[in-house]
């Protein structure tokens, strides 16, 4: 099937099986591997990116379906700067380690900051609930969005 849509401002034609998720679109077509494919089930969250300004889980999702859409991933957000602060909060409070679940935080974690601008620790860990990391316990993931968030308010003039 023939789609157009809009990868990270970047207006994308292709022609692909009706079957294809959007994960591997971005992942093999792309060559966008930012993306990560962990349960292809929708559960672990490695693979959220943004779909016409709301996060989802990309193997959950069809390309056919991204038709006319825009679609952004940490690829996009990171070469916008939109997520430099994020990014190096999380470098500062470790955490990260393997880094397999890291762009699907930052991309859930930017998302709540678009949200709530003071969010507490309970609404971080609801907001990352559907995000898994394996390696660092969360709390460093914590500590990392409420230390960009307070930088971000304090910015703010």
């Amino acid at each position: 099937m023939q789609i157009s849509l809009e990868v990270n401002g970047e207006r994308v034609d292709a022609h692909v099986p009706p079957r294809l998720n959007l994960a591997d679109f971005l992942r093999e077509h792309l060559q966008l591997t930012g993306t990560h494919v962990g349960c292809e089930h929708g559960v672990c969250g490695a693979c959220t990116v943004r779909v016409n300004r709301e996060i989802v889980r990309s193997c959950l999702v069809l390309a056919v379906q991204m038709h006319g859409g825009s679609v952004e991933t940490i690829e996009g957000l990171s070469d916008s700067g939109e997520i430099a602060d994020l990014q190096a909060a999380f470098r500062d409070r470790n955490a990260l380690q393997c880094g397999f679940c890291t762009p699907g935080m930052l991309v859930a974690a930017q998302d709540l900051l678009k949200q709530d601008a003071e969010p507490d620790r309970e609404r971080i860990r609801e907001h990352l609930s559907g995000n898994y990391c394996r390696c660092t316990g969360y709390q460093a993931i914590i500590d990392a969005i409420e230390t960009t968030a307070r930088q971000r308010r304090e910015r703010k003039p």
